[in-house]
């Protein structure tokens, strides 16, 4: 069957009463592989329960996500602030499955007009913490001399360094394949280059990484690591109890 319609099957199997759905992804796009899922939203009345489930359908596999449209804008407010948000980009420019009552035609408007409108834009203070993980661990990995520390040392470098740039873009934020994808997004080549650096750096030369590395963070202001600062936060009970003292 082919994606379209078997995603209108499971909708009809397991939730024939649904005001609208949209088929999101990979799976319609130039993307798709012979493991690509069915990403699929459902949209039902104020009275149901959200929840998401994985199963297969038809020799599919399914991804189901059920809101109600409270629930979605809930999920889409929180998920947006993280400049993360698989459940609006499977809205905005996935494929309305059907629309019974108009809560689809709106909700993927609203989804598109939160897509074009980007993430919230990064503080200082966050780029400055940003700036300190990757200065950290670029140290770690100058002194690394075991290859399992490297490994991870190098794979946490290439994701910091790929959501740093999406950061300072002003793109939006994703994990996995998606990473990439926004990453090549906004800027071509990018991802090429960072491969490359890590496949060097883990054969035992760092040099290109590290350079790679520090081009990305200098428009933020370079390396941060000495007299980076942050105050912890106090536990209610003694935030309360500070704010009587001030207040006595």
């Amino acid at each position: 069957m082919e994606p379209v319609e078997s995603a209108r099957a499971v909708v009809a199997d397991r939730h024939p009463e649904a005001r609208a759905a949209f088929l999101g992804g990979s799976v319609l796009t130039e993307h798709r592989t012979a493991l690509s899922d069915l990403d699929i939203v459902v949209l039902l009345g104020e009275e149901a329960v959200p929840y998401r489930e994985s199963f297969r359908y038809a020799d599919w596999p399914v991804e189901l996500f059920v809101h109600t449209e409270a629930s979605w804008r809930g999920y889409v407010e929180r998920e947006v602030a993280r400049r993360r948000s698989p459940l609006l980009f499977m809205c905005a420019s996935g494929f309305l499955l059907f629309d019974h009552d108009g809560v689809g035609q709106r909700l993927g408007a609203y989804a598109k007009e939160l897509v074009d409108a980007g993430p919230p834009a990064a503080s200082a203070a966050e780029l400055e913490d940003r700036r300190y993980a990757l200065t950290d661990l670029l140290d770690d990995l100058a002194g690394c001399t075991e290859a399992g520390e490297r490994l991870c040392i190098v794979f946490e470098i290439a994701q910091r360094t790929g959501e740093l740039v999406l950061l300072l873009d002003g793109g939006w934020l994703g994990g996995g394949k998606w990473l990439a994808r926004r990453l090549e997004a906004s800027r071509r080549g990018f991802v090429e280059r960072l491969d490359t650096g890590v496949r060097v750096a883990l054969a035992g030369d760092p040099g290109e990484l590290v350079s790679l590395v520090d081009e990305v963070m200098a428009p933020a202001g370079g390396r941060l690591w000495e007299g980076h600062r942050r105050n912890g936060v106090l536990p209610p009970r003694l935030a309360q109890g500070r704010a009587g003292a001030v207040r006595d």
